[in-house]
Formats: structure tokens, C-alpha cells, sequence
């Protein structure tokens, strides 16, 4: 059954950052680093999960992750926390690896948390949680975040939340921020579901902005200087060689990064031994462990 959703729709949110379950955290590791991404380290959640993210000059990033703590995972899942709730249930259904949550940003995650429930798509209540955060050169400090989340129950294999940044760690990410494959941002998230038009609404009320529905190009939806794209099948096999299946739904499936030289990033991937495909000025990385969606490069149109 569809969600309810009232003619109320929030202001626009922007892309945040991705959610990559893997099994391994140090596979993962060695995989973003093979593809020319530098990747922070380990960072610890409260509540059992650990990530290792990769940041982007926008202030996007990715968001490795893995369990830590069998027991903390537990006992959180045992106290109704959202965040490993969902986590836990894509891994029983799509293994260890995967593309398993949207973010995106704001600055009001409570008034968020409202918009969700009236609109009949909230995923749980509220989580505030803090984590230490450590630069390249060892320094640690705190941040901390307020988490809202949405879902649309018939898309069990996706969920969303919104980030609230409470507490900005003071730490220099500058370094960071610098890849070798030239990578800047992402710049497009691209989901799959056979009819995408089915779930315009629930999008809408997740993003703040109403989608754009075209036969030949699916759905897309503005995030900001994002874009999230709904293709059907046979587009996303056309644009990044990827079946689909037939399940109904959405499915996170793969990200798209900005980069200045598409040669350069093209000869970084060649000399680390990458596979990839070259289609429609695109480099495309198949998902691998550690690498739950498929990796996609284009060159910045303002380059």
C-alpha cells in the first residue's frame, strides 16, 4: 500500500552521503583505494556499526560500513534503533554488500522527523548519536548528528533518513578530500524500480522537490546540486550495463563522481588493474566486495 501524503511538502534537501554495507571493512578499504579514493580512518558508532568514509569537496561523502560489535548491534536493535534496525534487515535480504541507504542533508532533522509522520512515511523515531572523528594526522575530536528517517514499505530493500550536522568536528579534512582518480563530488545517485513514476510522491516528500517523469528518462529529482535518477530496467542496463531483475521497488544501484579528466581518472584505474566499461562517456566499475554499487566517472561539465 501506497504511503498518505498531504499536500505539505518541506523545503528542499541535498544530497548528504551513501550507506555501503560490506562484510569487511578493511576489504573495502583496499578497494576505494585501488579505485583512487582516499578513505578517512575507522570510525566508531555507539551502537556496534564502524565506517570508513570518503569525502568529497562538496561535502558529500560515502559511507562504508560494517559490524563491529555483534552485541552492541544487538542491544540496539533490542532498544528500536532505526539506523542498524534497517541495516541489519538489508543485510538478511541482500547479503553483506550492497548500496543500502540514501542521506541527505538538513538542518532541522525534528521538523523532518513531522514532515515524515504526517506524511505517513517515517521509518522510526528520531536517533541522536555522537562518534569520534580522527584527521589523516591523528587528531580526534567529536561530532554529532540527529537522524530522521523515511521509507515506503514497498521498497524494503532501500531506506532513507535526513542528517542533521549538530556538532562539526574540528578537524582538517582538506587532505582528505583529495583522490587520485581526480573524484570532487558525486554528482548522481541512481536508483531502479520497473515502473518509477510509482513512487514520485514518496520521493517528493523525502526531497522536497517535485520529480520529473519522462518515458525515455525515468525520474529524476533535484538534491540540491544532486540529482537522484529512478531508471527502469532496460535503461539502467543501457546507461551502466546493470540488470535490474524483476522485483518491485526501489534499489539503490549505483553512484555517479564528478572529475575534472576523465583520461586521468581512466589511466589511475587502468594502472591499479580496475575493470571497467566505457559507455556513453562514462567509466563504469561493476559493484565488488567493498564496492556495494557500481562506480560511474564523468568528466564536470564545467571543467
Amino acid at each position: 500500500m501506497a504511503p498518505m501524503i498531504d499536500a505539505h511538502v518541506t523545503a528542499s534537501r541535498h544530497l548528504d552521503h551513501c550507506v555501503l554495507p560490506t562484510a569487511d571493512l578493511e576489504t573495502a578499504r583496499q578497494r576505494l583505494t585501488a579505485l583512487g579514493f582516499t578513505v578517512a580512518p575507522e570510525g566508531r558508532h555507539p551502537f556496534g556499526t564502524r565506517n570508513a568514509c570518503v569525502y568529497f569537496t562538496d561535502g558529500t561523502f560515502l559511507e562504508p560500513l560494517s559490524v563491529g560489535s555483534k552485541e552492541r548491534v544487538e542491544q540496539a536493535v533490542n532498544r528500536g534503533n532505526p539506523f542498524v534496525l534497517r541495516d541489519q534487515s538489508y543485510r538478511f535480504r541482500r547479503g553483506e554488500e550492497g548500496f543500502s541507504a540514501l542521506v541527505l542533508s538538513t538542518r532541522d532533522a525534528s521538523a523532518d522527523h513531522a514532515d515524515f509522520r504526517r506524511a505517513g512515511i517515517s521509518a522510526g523515531r528520531i536517533l541522536r548519536f555522537s562518534r569520534g572523528v580522527r584527521d589523516l594526522e591523528g587528531k580526534m575530536d567529536k561530532a554529532s548528528f540527529k537522524l530522521a528517517f523515511a521509507a515506503d514499505p514497498r521498497a524494503p530493500d532501500a531506506f532513507f533518513f535526513t542528517c542533521e550536522r549538530v556538532r562539526t568536528p574540528s578537524v582538517d579534512r582538506t587532505a582528505l578530500q583529495h583522490h587520485a582518480n581526480g573524484a570532487t563530488a558525486i554528482c548522481q545517485v541512481v536508483m531502479t524500480e520497473i515502473n518509477p513514476g510509482d513512487f514520485s510522491r514518496f520521493m517528493e516528500i523525502l526531497t522536497g522537490n517535485k520529480p520529473e517523469l519522462s518515458a525515455s528518462a525515468g525520474m529524476e529529482i533535484a538534491a540540491g546540486d544532486h540529482m537522484i535518477s529512478v531508471l527502469d530496467p532496460e535503461r539502467l542496463l543501457a546507461e551502466f550495463a546493470l540488470k535490474a531483475g524483476h522485483a518491485r521497488g526501489l534499489q539503490l544501484r549505483a553512484i555517479v563522481f564528478s572529475v575534472p579528466d576523465i583520461v586521468r581518472t581512466r589511466n589511475m584505474l587502468e594502472s591499479n588493474g580496475v575493470m571497467f566499461r566505457v559507455l556513453k562517456d562514462r567509466l563504469v566499475v561493476e559493484p565488488h566486495a567493498g564496492q556495494g554499487a557500481a562506480f560511474a566517472f564523468e568528466e564536470a561539465r564545467n571543467s
